[in-house]
């Protein structure tokens, strides 16, 4: 028996077994009144699960924020039929220098349908929030915008992904042969722990729609992400007193600052490589020549072949030295790969800009990188359909500490494209 909060109106439901039976698509320009009307109803629903969540704080390294979340989702996911797995990061954890020894848990829910298509859906509900900042951005609503902790970023994601899955239960909608939602607590820390799942699970799936969110000032899907390493540069001197025998050391911050300065214009813009040092340390005391030294550096790309290109070039250049004394060492972490456009992906974006259409609305496909990095791409590496990236929600403020939020106008919209182009897809509507 169904659950009063998902049984549709006789209308409604007649109304689209009457547009199934047909097999046709609405006509041009006109949206699919029973899903418009249902995601439509939803808008309040939504809000109040971003209320839920959103109290909860979930730093990537918050144990406890994290396992309650985990929770909630498997309850979630369960009332809307879905079979749940909540998966504990174990051996395939990829350590990198910031790796907590304890990544948060995958919740994974899988929904058997009478089709073939397989549709994979992505959000996180880690942030970058440090427990005790839920006091100074609690939920709230103001006009047509939602404030909170990590609402942008991603718990819109999560609460749309959710959601989305009430309306197909509502509609009584099984035409997938699978759909499978996972939603990590690792993202935020370039997901150590989920990474390899993404993978896989990418590779199992017809397609792959990811819940990160857009711009306020832009309406749009993403068929690009950035590749994101980072570079420590780590200089061994020699300790000396700084007043009395500064020439028998070697002075480690001297070379640092060197290695910096030869290597600080490696970006290449055109091409989307980004190479930016963002820290430094070193030195001791002030009189001491300084013994060690190290700095790191922000790289960002928008091919797999740039990062052998990059590190390379830096690995190359290190070796001319200002002390030929000093030892210096080079760690190049690649912390999440590009995603890259396809053909296939241009092809499913494409039909997503109709649906959009039917709204009275512009969707823009972006293939150019913005500059950060996401899931979407661990899942597109052995990927052999389309992967597509911000079917979330418009917001504003992502990592801040006060402005962070959601536009509430862009709940029915979104919610309309991404059911709709489940379904479609699932019909094999999106291959004509």
């Amino acid at each position: 028996m169904k659950s009063a909060d998902f049984r549709p109106s006789l209308f409604l439901t007649a109304s689209l077994t009457l547009l199934l039976a047909l097999g046709s698509a609405p006509l041009a320009g006109s949206p699919v009144e029973p899903i418009l009307a249902l995601a439509r109803k939803e808008k309040s629903a939504v809000l109040a699960t971003l209320k839920e969540i959103v109290s909860v704080e979930s730093g990537s390294t918050d144990t406890e924020g994290l396992e309650q979340l985990a929770g909630y989702l498997t309850e979630r996911l369960k009332e809307a039929g879905g079979k749940v797995e909540v998966i504990v990061p174990g051996a395939e954890i990829y350590r990198m220098e910031d790796t907590p020894e304890k990544p948060g848990k995958m919740v994974k829910a899988t929904f058997l349908g009478t089709g073939t298509g397989k549709i994979l859906l992505l959000a996180h509900m880690d942030t970058v929030y440090l427990r005790g900042t839920l006091a100074r951005q609690p939920f709230r609503v103001d006009g047509d915008r939602a404030y909170g902790l990590g609402i942008a970023d991603d718990k819109q994601g999560v609460a749309l992904v959710l959601h989305v899955l009430a309306l197909l239960k509502s509609l009584d909608f099984h035409d997938y042969g699978l759909l499978t939602v996972l939603i990590n607590g690792d993202e935020e820390i370039s997901s150590p722990a989920s990474r390899a799942l993404l993978t896989k699970l990418g590779a199992e799936h017809d397609t792959v729609l990811s819940f990160e969110g857009t711009r306020v000032e832009a309406d749009k899907l993403a068929l690009a992400t950035s590749g994101i390493a980072s570079i420590t540069l780590s200089v061994q001197g020699r300790g000396s007193h700084s007043g009395s025998a500064p020439e028998k050391g070697v002075n480690a911050l001297d070379e640092l600052a060197f290695q910096i300065m030869q290597t600080r214009n490696f970006s290449e813009p055109a091409l989307g490589l980004k190479m930016n040092w963002t820290q430094a340390h070193g030195g001791v005391a002030h009189n001491v020549i300084p013994p060690a030294a190290s700095a790191s550096a922000d790289v960002r790309v928008q091919r797999v072949a740039d990062y052998d290109r990059i590190e390379q070039r830096v690995r190359e250049q290190i070796k001319t030295k200002l002390l030929p004394e000093s030892v210096i060492q080079l760690n190049f972490e690649r912390r999440r790969p590009p995603l890259e456009p396809t053909d296939a992906s241009r092809a499913l974006a494409k039909y997503a800009q109709q649906i959009y259409s039917e709204l009275g609305k512009e969707l823009v496909v972006d293939e150019k990188a913005e500059g950060g990095g996401t899931d979407a791409a661990f899942a597109a590496l052995k990927a052999k359909g389309p992967v597509i990236e911000r079917f979330g929600l418009q917001g504003y403020g992502a990592h801040s500490s006060e402005n962070e939020y959601v536009l509430i106008s862009s709940i029915e919209p979104r919610l309309y494209l991404a059911t709709r182009l489940i379904m479609d897809f699932s019909q094999h509507k999106t291959e004509k």
